[in-house]
C-alpha cells in the first residue's frame, strides 16, 4: 500500500511539474524582489557617488552645502552603512524567519527609503555624525533583505527553476548599482543638486514598497494573484503539500543551531561565500585604484567605465542563467553537477584572469580594465553557483544560513581595504599590489574547492527538527 502511495505520489508531482505555466505570478515575484535589491543598492551606494559633489569645492551650484571633510572623515561616513549591516546579519536572518521574508524586505527598502530621503537635511542638522548615524541606522535596517529574498524565494522557486530565479533576484544588485552611477552625475549637476541623489533612490524605495505591499507574498499559499494551477504546481514540486496542512510552519520550527554548525556542506557553503566576497569586493573596490596608481588611469572619475564591472556582472548573469536553465531543462547536468560546474566558471576563471592583471606592461593600462571588467562579470556565475544553495540545504532556515554566512562574508569584504592599506604602503608598487592579487587567487581557489569537494545539494536532516525530533521519539519510545 505504501509503495502504491509514493507511486501516486511521484505520478501526481510529475503532473504538476510538466503542467506548470511556463510564465506565472512566481515570475512576478521575482520581478519585485528584483526591483526590491535593485532599490537597495542604489541606497546603499548612493553616498559613495553622492560625495564627491558634497566635497567639491570648486562646485558652480552655490545653493547646495559643501563640506570641507579629511579623508579619514570621509572613509568613516562611508564605512558606516556597513557597520550597521554587518553587526544585524544573523539578527536579520532570524528575523526573516520568524516574521517573514515579506515584511522584513519590506521593512528593510521602506525604513531605508525614509532614511535615505532625510539624508540632506542630517547633513545640515549634524553634519558629518549624523549621516553616519542615519547611514548605521539604514545598514542596520537593510541587514535583512538578502535572508528575506532567500526565504521568499525558497517557497515560490521549483527546484527546476531555481537557479533562473535566484540569478533574475540577485541581478537587481547590478542593476541598482549601475543606474545610480550612471544617474548621478547628471542628477548632482541639475537645479536640484547632490541632494536629488538621495531623493530619488529613497523616492524609489518608497514606490516599491507599495507595489510590493500590494502585489507581494509570502508564499504561493498567501498569494491573491496565483492561479490554482500555478500554485499546485509550485506546492507539488516543492513537495510542501503535506507541510502545509501541518501545525507546524517555518516560522515557528526551532533553529537547528548544532546540526547547521556541524552540518559538513553548510561550512563548504560559508566559507565559499567568504571567499567569494574577499576576491569580489577587493576586485571592485581596490583594483581601480590599482589601475590609476600603477597605470595613471583613473577608471574612477569616468561614470562609464565605473558602471562597466556592475554592467558586465549584469549583462553576464543573465547569460549564464539561460545557459544554466537550457542545460537543465534538457538534463545536461545534475543539479549538483550544474551548480559546482558553473561556480567554478564564477570562481576560477576569474582567479585565472587575475594573475596576468597583476603582470600587465604599465603600458598596457586598458587590457587591465578589460581584464578588471571580464572578471567581475564572469564572477556572476557564482548566482547559478553557491548562491542558490541555500535554499538547496534547507528551504525552512535559508534565512538564517545566509545570515549566518553573509556575516562572514561581510567581515571580509570589510577586511580587505584594511589589508590593502597595510600591504600596500607605496601605491604605484606593483611588487606590493601583486601581494593582493595572490591573496585573492588563494582565496577563489580554496573557497571553490571546498564548494566542489564538500558541498551538495540535498535537503539535509536538520531542515525539519520537529519531524526529526518526533521520528526520534517513536524510534526510542521515550
Amino acid at each position: 500500500m505504501a509503495s502504491k502511495d509514493i507511486t501516486a505520489a511521484i505520478a501526481t508531482k510529475t503532473a504538476a511539474e510538466n503542467d506548470g505555466p511556463r510564465v506565472g505570478v512566481r515570475h512576478l515575484q521575482s520581478f519585485l524582489i528584483f526591483l526590491g535589491f535593485s532599490v537597495g543598492f542604489m541606497q546603499r551606494t548612493n553616498l559613495s557617488v553622492a560625495i564627491v559633489a558634497m566635497m567639491d569645492r570648486n562646485s558652480t551650484n552655490p545653493d547646495f552645502p559643501e563640506y570641507d571633510w579629511s579623508e579619514q572623515t570621509k572613509s568613516l561616513v562611508l564605512s558606516s552603512y556597513f557597520w550597521g549591516y554587518f553587526l544585524m546579519q544573523i539578527p536579520g536572518g532570524q528575523l526573516a524567519q520568524r516574521f517573514g521574508g515579506k515584511i522584513m524586505l519590506l521593512f528593510s527598502v521602506g525604513i531605508g527609503g525614509f532614511l535615505t530621503i532625510f539624508t540632506p537635511f542630517g547633513a545640515q542638522l549634524g553634519d558629518w555624525q549624523f549621516i553616519c548615524a542615519l547611514r548605521f541606522l539604514q545598514g542596520f535596517c537593510q541587514a535583512a533583505v538578502y535572508p528575506s529574498g532567500q526565504i521568499i524565494l525558497a517557497r515560490w522557486a521549483p527546484p527546476a527553476e531555481r537557479g533562473i530565479l535566484v540569478t533574475l533576484c540577485f541581478s537587481g544588485m547590478q542593476f541598482g548599482t549601475v543606474i545610480i552611477m550612471s544617474i548621478s552625475g547628471i542628477l548632482a549637476t541639475s537645479k536640484f543638486g547632490w541632494p536629488s541623489i538621495f531623493y530619488v533612490s529613497g523616492g524609489c524605495g518608497i514606490i516599491w514598497s507599495f507595489m510590493w505591499l500590494l502585489w507581494g507574498a509570502e508564499s504561493p499559499r498567501q498569494s491573491k494573484l496565483i492561479t490554482p494551477k500555478e500554485r499546485n504546481y509550485i506546492e507539488s514540486a516543492l513537495e510542501v503539500l503535506s507541510k502545509s496542512e501541518s501545525n507546524t510552519t517555518p516560522a515557528k520550527l526551532p533553529t537547528p543551531w548544532l546540526s547547521i554548525f556541524t552540518s559538513v556542506p553548510f561550512w563548504a557553503l560559508n566559507i565559499t561565500h567568504c571567499a567569494y566576497n574577499w576576491g569580489y569586493w577587493t576586485l571592485l573596490t581596490q583594483i581601480p585604484s590599482y589601475i590609476k596608481n600603477v597605470f595613471n588611469k583613473n577608471i574612477q572619475s569616468n561614470a562609464l567605465l565605473s558602471a562597466l564591472p556592475y554592467a558586465a556582472n549584469l549583462v553576464f548573469g543573465l547569460c549564464f542563467c539561460a545557459l544554466g536553465q537550457v542545460l537543465l531543462s534538457k538534463k545536461v547536468f545534475s543539479t549538483n553537477a550544474s551548480r559546482k560546474i558553473f561556480n567554478t566558471i564564477g570562481m576560477w576563471i576569474p582567479m585565472a584572469a587575475t594573475i596576468p592583471l597583476a603582470f600587465v606592461d604599465a603600458n598596457s593600462s586598458d587590457l587591465a580594465v578589460i581584464l578588471l571588467t571580464l572578471s567581475l562579470g564572469i564572477n556572476s556565475a557564482v548566482f547559478i553557483g553557491f548562491f542558490v544553495n541555500y535554499i538547496e540545504l534547507s528551504p525552512n532556515f535559508a534565512a538564517t544560513l545566509m545570515g549566518i554566512t553573509n556575516f562572514g562574508a561581510t567581515l571580509m569584504s570589510m577586511i580587505g581595504p584594511l589589508v590593502v592599506g597595510v600591504v600596500v604602503t607605496d601605491t604605484t608598487n606593483p611588487n606590493q599590489w601583486r601581494i593582493i592579487f595572490y591573496t585573492m587567487v588563494f582565496s577563489y581557489f580554496i573557497g571553490n574547492l571546498l564548494f566542489i569537494t564538500l558541498g551538495g545539494t540535498k535537503v539535509q536532516p536538520w531542515n525539519e527538527p520537529v519531524k526529526r525530533n518526533a521520528n526520534r521519539v517513536q524510534q526510542t519510545g521515550e
